[in-house]
């Protein structure tokens, strides 16, 4: 049993990904603190801080799988973190000589931190990857539907015709910003953290910042213009771009429940066998992976102000706020992880139904339509009494339960303007989708170029 579906045997495929529970994994955690050890006995040997030998020695023993979990968990019960027990089993490892340069100079928290940025980085790779997967996806749905005809809704109440392509690029548009702000985020928050124990290196004299921008550079990191023990504003703008990235999936997501309803009809999230039964309706099709991207999302959300709080630390080094961190930015990134994949297989395996959407736009008796009567007639009878025109004979369709394109055809109001001819184009919806075919075309030109030029890296 869990504590948290994400980490659940049972539940972890709707919530979550198999890769981001192994980064997070304890032993592949510890194994980042070590890459952070090892670097940093090499750079330091590089600097003629330490003997050469003594790096290479500690880079030989560095080892995850042999460290002992149970006596890193009684030492970390007992110093409120693990980087002393781990420092303690790399200096037996490594023996007396070499054993007695590891985690020169450095605190705990320049470990911690620098193994968590490489955690985040190989955790944005995963996310990156799937973002333009989503992006693929959805684009290929707006150019197929790029004219297929539907109700557009303000309100929940039908409003104009707009087509399904257009409906996919407003859901696309904003995940396109995701993969903008994440390529702008990531030179901030991919930074090595090297400071001793309050931020000054003392400890190593003149050759601090020399170790510092050579740890960087071996780890592929950048090189911070100051230590971030207490500032933890890259941190927080990370989680708050996790919760942007769960709003845009839970608007995804949540449209696609709606237009699933009975009622509606108009999409299927999955024509795949088996998925959304019910145990006892068998003609229930649930949209059970929307429904479990909108349960992440508020997760995601959920964490959002605990990472915010976060930033609150005291003087050089924290009580309290960086230790929450850990509460929340796995939970988040997981949670965010999963629902990006879950979202992914939405967008490729979604189905309009274009005849229900076109029966729905039927519905209301061409009252849809009212719009473009009105603009037409307001060319010649000014828009406000074109308005209370139209707005009369919508009236009388509602009452009368007749077609809208009836009633104006039997006022001569409206005939002295318009002929019959005219007015059964006007009353067409493919005719008025206004720049819905433009907004696609322009979506999915941005979309395609996004996915050539912006290739992510493989998950270290």
């Amino acid at each position: 049993m869990t504590l948290n579906p994400a980490d659940s045997t049972i539940f972890g495929g709707l919530f979550g990904t198999d890769e981001i529970r192994r980064l997070f994994d304890d032993r592949r955690r510890l194994g980042f603190m070590l890459q952070v050890e090892v670097a940093l006995a090499r750079a330091q040997a590089a600097l003629g801080i330490i003997p050469t030998e003594a790096a290479e020695a500690i880079a030989k023993v560095a080892d995850p799988a042999k460290l002992d979990l149970a006596l890193i968990r009684a030492e970390t019960e007992k110093a409120g973190q693990p980087v002393m027990a781990l420092a303690k089993a790399l200096t037996q490892a490594a023996g007396p000589e070499a054993g007695r340069w590891v985690h020169w100079g450095a605190t705990t928290q320049d470990i911690t931190d620098t193994a968590l940025v490489l955690q985040l980085r190989a955790a944005l790779d995963f996310i990156e990857r799937d973002l333009l997967a989503l992006i693929r996806a959805l684009a290929t749905q707006a150019e197929t539907h790029r004219a297929t005809v539907m109700a557009g809704r303000s309100f929940l109440q039908q409003a104009l015709p707009v087509s399904f392509g257009y409906k996919v690029a407003v859901w696309l548009a904003p995940v396109l910003r995701h993969v903008e702000r994440l390529e702008q985020l990531k030179p901030r928050l991919l930074q090595v953290q090297f400071g001793g124990a309050v931020g000054t290196l003392a400890s190593l004299g003149e050759k601090g910042r020399a170790v510092t921008e050579r740890l960087a550079a071996d780890l592929g990191l950048a090189c911070p213009i100051a230590p971030w023990h207490s500032s933890r504003d890259t941190i927080a703008e990370l989680g708050a771009w996790l919760g942007l990235v769960a709003g845009s999936l839970a608007k995804f997501a949540g449209d696609v429940t709606l237009l699933a309803q009975t009622e509606f009809g108009e999409l299927v999230e999955t024509t795949e066998g088996g998925r959304g039964g019910s145990s006892t309706m068998p003609q229930k099709r649930n949209p059970i992976i929307c429904t479990h991207i909108l349960a992440a999302a508020m997760g995601v959300e959920a964490q959002v102000p605990l990472l915010l709080a976060a930033q609150h630390h005291q003087l050089e080094r924290a009580v309290g706020p960086w230790q929450a961190e850990a509460l929340a930015l796995p939970q988040a990134l997981a949670l965010t992880a999963g629902a990006l994949a879950q979202a992914a297989r939405v967008a490729e395996a979604m189905r309009p139904d274009v005849r229900r959407m076109r029966a729905n736009l039927a519905i209301t008796n061409g009252l849809v339509m009212a719009e473009r009567v009105m603009m037409a007639l307001a060319d010649t009878l000014g828009r406000s009494e074109a308005h209370h025109l139209v707005q009369d004979a919508c009236l009388a369709a509602m009452a009368e339960n007749r077609p809208l394109r009836e009633i104006l055809g039997g006022n001569d109001q409206v005939l002295c303007v318009l002929d019959a001819a005219a007015l059964d184009r006007l009353m067409d919806p493919a005719g008025y989708l206004g720049e819905s075919e433009t907004v696609v075309d322009r979506v999915v030109a941005m979309a395609r170029a996004l996915s050539k030029r912006h290739v992510p890296h493989p998950a270290r």
